[in-house]
Protein backbone atom coordinates (compact mmCIF):
# COMPACT_ATOMS: atom_id res chain seq x y z
CA UNK A 1 0.00 0.00 0.00
CA UNK A 2 0.98 3.34 -0.84
CA UNK A 3 2.54 5.62 1.95
CA UNK A 4 4.55 8.22 3.02
CA UNK A 5 5.64 8.35 6.78
CA UNK A 6 7.67 11.52 8.16
CA UNK A 7 9.84 11.24 11.56
CA UNK A 8 12.50 13.45 13.35
CA UNK A 9 9.91 16.10 14.68
CA UNK A 10 10.80 17.19 18.06
CA UNK A 11 10.85 20.55 20.01
CA UNK A 12 13.88 22.77 19.88
CA UNK A 13 15.00 25.67 21.02
CA UNK A 14 16.04 28.53 18.30
CA UNK A 15 18.43 28.77 16.35
CA UNK A 16 19.07 24.54 16.76
CA UNK A 17 18.85 22.11 14.21
CA UNK A 18 16.74 18.93 13.09
CA UNK A 19 16.88 16.13 10.26
CA UNK A 20 13.33 15.40 9.24
CA UNK A 21 13.15 12.08 7.33
CA UNK A 22 10.15 10.65 4.77
CA UNK A 23 9.85 7.14 4.20
CA UNK A 24 8.01 5.74 1.16
CA UNK A 25 6.88 2.21 0.67
CA UNK A 26 4.44 0.71 -1.85
CA UNK A 27 6.06 2.36 -4.94
CA UNK A 28 8.99 3.15 -6.52
CA UNK A 29 9.99 7.03 -5.83
CA UNK A 30 12.78 7.09 -8.21
CA UNK A 31 9.91 8.42 -10.73
CA UNK A 32 8.70 11.09 -8.60
CA UNK A 33 9.55 14.53 -7.40
CA UNK A 34 9.74 14.98 -4.08
CA UNK A 35 8.39 18.09 -1.42
CA UNK A 36 8.53 19.35 1.71
CA UNK A 37 5.61 21.46 3.20
CA UNK A 38 4.67 23.36 6.44
CA UNK A 39 1.87 24.58 8.02
CA UNK A 40 1.38 26.66 10.99
CA UNK A 41 -1.37 27.08 12.81
CA UNK A 42 -3.92 29.54 11.07
CA UNK A 43 -1.64 29.57 8.06
CA UNK A 44 -1.67 28.35 4.54
CA UNK A 45 0.54 24.93 4.07
CA UNK A 46 3.66 26.79 2.08
CA UNK A 47 5.89 24.60 0.23
CA UNK A 48 9.68 25.06 1.44
CA UNK A 49 11.86 22.19 -0.91
CA UNK A 50 11.62 20.02 -4.06
CA UNK A 51 14.07 17.61 -5.37
CA UNK A 52 13.13 15.31 -8.59
CA UNK A 53 13.21 12.01 -9.77
CA UNK A 54 16.82 11.50 -9.69
CA UNK A 55 17.88 13.85 -7.17
CA UNK A 56 19.96 16.60 -10.18
CA UNK A 57 17.57 19.47 -9.35
CA UNK A 58 16.04 21.29 -6.10
CA UNK A 59 14.40 24.40 -5.39
CA UNK A 60 13.70 26.07 -2.33
CA UNK A 61 11.62 29.48 -1.19
CA UNK A 62 13.59 31.98 0.30
CA UNK A 63 12.43 31.84 3.68
CA UNK A 64 14.52 29.10 4.17
CA UNK A 65 17.74 29.14 1.34
CA UNK A 66 20.85 28.77 2.43
CA UNK A 67 18.96 26.80 5.57
CA UNK A 68 17.34 23.81 4.45
CA UNK A 69 19.10 21.19 2.52
CA UNK A 70 16.76 18.78 0.69
CA UNK A 71 17.99 15.49 -0.08
CA UNK A 72 17.06 12.06 -1.17
CA UNK A 73 18.27 8.01 -1.30
CA UNK A 74 16.60 6.25 -3.97
CA UNK A 75 17.84 2.97 -3.21
CA UNK A 76 16.25 3.53 0.87
CA UNK A 77 13.02 5.16 -1.29
CA UNK A 78 13.62 8.07 1.57
CA UNK A 79 13.78 11.83 1.17
CA UNK A 80 15.22 14.51 3.73
CA UNK A 81 15.10 17.70 4.94
CA UNK A 82 18.11 19.35 6.95
CA UNK A 83 17.42 22.06 8.63
CA UNK A 84 19.75 24.70 10.71
CA UNK A 85 19.25 28.23 12.35
CA UNK A 86 15.87 26.99 12.93
CA UNK A 87 13.14 30.21 14.08
CA UNK A 88 10.19 29.80 15.87
CA UNK A 89 8.05 31.29 13.16
CA UNK A 90 9.00 27.74 11.87
CA UNK A 91 6.66 25.77 14.31
CA UNK A 92 4.56 23.67 11.60
CA UNK A 93 3.10 20.47 11.35
CA UNK A 94 6.02 19.74 8.23
CA UNK A 95 4.73 17.02 5.44
CA UNK A 96 6.50 15.09 2.66
CA UNK A 97 4.53 15.07 -0.82
CA UNK A 98 5.18 12.87 -3.87
CA UNK A 99 4.44 13.73 -7.25
CA UNK A 100 4.40 11.52 -10.25
CA UNK A 101 7.03 13.32 -12.55
CA UNK A 102 8.92 10.86 -14.90
CA UNK A 103 11.57 12.21 -16.83
CA UNK A 104 10.52 15.65 -15.01
CA UNK A 105 7.08 15.86 -16.56
CA UNK A 106 4.85 16.20 -14.29
CA UNK A 107 1.01 14.98 -14.25
CA UNK A 108 -2.12 15.43 -11.51
CA UNK A 109 -2.64 12.61 -10.59
CA UNK A 110 -0.45 9.91 -8.50
CA UNK A 111 0.05 12.36 -5.96
CA UNK A 112 0.99 11.04 -2.27
CA UNK A 113 1.17 13.04 0.88
CA UNK A 114 2.39 12.17 4.40
CA UNK A 115 0.40 12.52 7.43
CA UNK A 116 3.09 14.95 8.57
CA UNK A 117 5.52 15.20 12.00
CA UNK A 118 5.49 18.29 14.52
CA UNK A 119 8.56 20.61 14.69
CA UNK A 120 8.37 23.28 17.77
CA UNK A 121 10.75 25.83 17.92
CA UNK A 122 10.64 27.81 21.26
CA UNK A 123 12.49 28.70 24.42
Amino acid sequence: QVQLVESGGALVQPGGSLRLSCAASGFDCSNYAMSWYRQAPGKERESLAQINGDGVYTKYVDAVKGRFTISRDNAKNTVSLQMTSLKPEATSVYSCHARYCPDNVCYSTSAYWGQGTQVTVSS
